[in-house]
């Protein structure tokens, strides 16, 4: 299944990154940071250096949770296509002293431009459903991993749950863009999110694609009723 279009991608989120933090947080209540520190455990061995890719970066929060966590020696790189949310995420890095710890890349993140074997993790929060090609970007992550690295991948779900969805759908359809609205001044974006969440595959319909790119050991973890599910898969 064909994703969005990458340039109006790029466009949308340059034009919402000022204020992309705190809508994300205020529209999930919070719990976005709670799956992503869940997420970290599975990602970071503190006790030993890694290369870590954090893929579709966005302003850099899940970037900055890896490289407090990581062995101090490790490698960080942040990768994303808009130019306006890596600019919030450099500001960040300034101002929490990360400027050198964490490494911004710009660029199509289904073309990613690193050698092939190079990461001992690769990891996607909240970004996967914007690719435009899904079954290219997983091949690509597998080709920059190491043999025996591994995948990670956070992504908003539709609850399963009658009414739980039902009231999902009343907040994310109605009230998500008219507070994205409000606050960014670009309610057609907080339109799409919501609709690329619906528009996502089912949960085995991405564990199945992982497995066709060529992971080993999918698995898939449903936090919150299953408002979050983690993906992961090995090289």
């Amino acid at each position: 299944m064909k994703g969005p279009d990458p340039v109006k991608i790029e466009h949308m989120f340059d034009s919402i990154a000022a204020g992309y933090d705190r809508l994300n947080h205020l529209m999930s209540l919070g719990i976005d940071k709670v799956w992503r520190r869940r997420a970290l455990k599975l990602i970071v061995t503190p006790d030993s250096p890694q290369t870590i890719l954090d893929v579709a970066c966005g302003t850099g929060d899940f970037s900055i949770l890896i490289a407090e966590a990581a062995h101090p020696d490790s490698k960080i790189y942040a990768a994303d296509l808009s130019e306006g949310m890596l600019e919030v995420m450099r500001q960040k890095l300034m101002g929490k002293g990360l400027d050198g710890r964490i490494r911004p890349v710009r660029c199509n993140c289904e073309q990613l431009p690193f050698t092939e074997g190079c990461f001992d993790r690769v990891t996607i929060a909240f970004g996967i459903r914007n690719f435009e090609h899904r079954e290219t970007a997983l091949k690509e992550f597998l080709r920059v991993l190491k043999p025996g690295g591994k995948l990670m991948v956070l992504e908003l779900s539709v609850p399963s749950n009658r009414l739980l969805r039902w009231c999902y759908n009343i907040y994310f359809k109605n009230i998500t863009p008219l507070i994205g609205g409000l606050v960014s001044g670009d309610k057609a974006a907080y339109r799409y999110l919501p609709a690329s969440v619906h528009n996502f595959p089912s949960p085995r319909e991405f564990c199945c694609m992982m497995e066709e790119a060529g992971f080993r050991d999918v698995r898939c973890r449903t936090f919150t009723l299953g408002l979050c599910r983690m993906f992961t898969g090995a090289k």
